[in-house]
């Protein structure tokens, strides 16, 4: 058994993992490895937030080229170019090579270790890998970064029928004609937004509840709905699965068919399809981390405080494993607290400013939805604000501005602000309709600052841009 000595131990090279190993070494002759059993780049980078993207940019670019009178005519009878768009998608995810996120590491002076890691003891960690058993000791710091890995529910036969995974439907290399996906979530209505773009003749969404992304406020939730009926989709909800059975399974590599057709029991209707995307949430992977040997459950999500430690002053937990804000950037975010906070206590220094602590996660976290419209939103919804005590105040306006009439002829969107009444800040805000994501950053820097809605009105938006709907907000407000 070999075994190595370093200041920072990573485990897990996603965008987290990197970012805590980078910031924490920043400026110092200190030293840091990752521990990777797969890609070094992460979900984010080959399965998640890079090809899901890359998917769906095309469709938007073509849906406002339809939506504009000149260019429309040329574009209306033709779809994307599916040969192409996968070409572009594979050109982000390099097919699934990482020898450029390795290059980047030891070119910032991290090691990378192939292999699973796991805990033995405090500071210290087991590396199992191709080449045997290596033993890594930190100095300061071990940083726990290993995100989650999909859920698939234990419906009879549901398994058996290997069904595809967010991995699956971001990395296809074809389209299935007939698709079932199972949940109503982020990963589910951008999956059923690309697979209606790109041909699929029937996609059926099965969800449990009685909404789409049911954490939203109620009028994204319908509208992201009623873009994907609108676009021939089906949603069946308050569904209750009882069971899969396909026969002719097989293992075919991700994003391919995984067989013969499945045939899906609902209790009151049957659903044949050509294959079924499983978009029920995830799952900590944390099971084999070793989580027991410091005093920690196995198995579970990674408890931390704001430093992002975990236990003691040297394990520290960044990412979907802690489960804070599942979200790439907010994982990052973490990252680069928990690497500034390693670096000042392996330098003796104090960590009490604001540096130091990860405030964002609590009721300032921004999101996107890439559907048909866009989704984003940052802070609380109204639901959420009230619950936690505020007194709410809310304003909404259809976003019906010289902007985005402009920006195409059958512009469609709505804005909501959730306000704190007693402050006159804003706690939170979503805005639907297209490419609303680029607008949603005004809104995190108004709540994250706290900035008084007053001083909102001397932040003139440029006309005319699709951001005059802020006006439009503040005016309504002030009646």
């Amino acid at each position: 058994m070999a075994s190595d000595t370093y200041d920072v131990v990573v485990i897990g090279g996603g965008p987290a993992g990197e970012n805590a190993a980078a910031y924490a070494i920043a400026g110092s002759n200190r030293t840091a490895v990752i521990v990777e059993h797969e890609l070094v780049g992460g979900e984010c980078s080959y399965w998640a937030c890079m090809p899901s993207k890359a998917l769906l940019r095309p469709i938007h670019v073509l849906s406002g080229a339809r939506a504009i009178a000149g260019v429309g005519e040329l574009v209306a009878a033709g779809g994307v170019n599916l040969e192409a768009v996968l070409a572009r998608r594979d050109s982000f995810t390099h097919k699934r090579d990482d020898s450029s996120q390795v290059q980047w590491a030891e070119n910032t002076g991290i090691d990378v270790v192939r292999g699973h890691g796991r805990l033995t003891g405090e500071k210290t960690v087991e590396v199992s890998g191709v080449a045997g058993t290596t033993t890594l000791t930190a100095r300061h710091a071990v940083v726990l970064a290993t995100g989650t890995t999909a859920n698939v529910p234990n419906t009879p036969g549901l398994r058996e029928a290997l069904p595809w995974t967010s991995r699956d439907a971001t990395n296809m290399t074809e389209v299935p004609k007939r698709v079932a996906i199972i949940g109503g979530g982020v990963v589910a209505c951008e999956a059923a937004t690309w697979l209606l773009a790109f041909g699929a003749d029937e996609v059926t969404m099965i969800v449990r509840g009685s909404a789409l992304l049911a954490t939203s406020e109620a009028f994204a939730s319908e509208r992201v709905a009623d873009g994907l009926t609108g676009g021939r989709g089906r949603i069946i909800f308050h569904a209750d699965l009882k069971s899969v059975d396909r026969p002719d399974a097989q293992d075919t590599g991700i994003g391919t068919i995984h067989g013969g057709p499945a045939t899906l029991d609902l209790g009151n209707e049957q659903i044949v399809v050509d294959e079924i995307i499983v978009a029920a949430g995830r799952t900590p992977a944390s099971a084999d981390l070793g989580l027991a040997s410091v005093g920690l459950d196995d198995g579970r999500y990674v408890e931390t405080d704001d430093h992002l430690t975990a236990t003691g002053d040297w394990l520290y937990a960044v990412g979907d494993i802690n489960g804070r804000a599942p979200l790439t950037h907010m994982g990052k975010y973490q990252a680069r607290v928990c690497g500034d906070v390693i670096a000042a206590r392996a330098e003796g220094r104090a960590i009490d400013g604001p540096r130091y602590a990860a405030t964002a996660d609590h009721g300032l976290v921004p999101q996107v939805v890439f559907t048909e419209p866009e989704v984003a939103s940052v802070g609380r919804t109204e639901r959420e604000a009230k619950q936690d005590g505020f007194d709410v105040e809310t304003v909404e306006v259809d976003i019906a501005v010289a902007g985005s009439a402009l920006a195409r002829d059958d512009f469609v969107g709505h804005a909501k602000l959730v306000i704190d009444r007693t402050a006159d800040t804003l706690l939170g805000a979503t805005f639907v309709g297209p490419d609303v994501g680029e607008q949603i950053h005004a809104a995190t820097i108004a709540v994250v600052g706290k900035v008084p809605l007053e001083t909102l009105w001397h932040a003139v938006p440029s006309y005319p841009t699709v951001s005059e709907f802020w006006l439009r907000l503040l005016e309504k407000r002030r009646g």
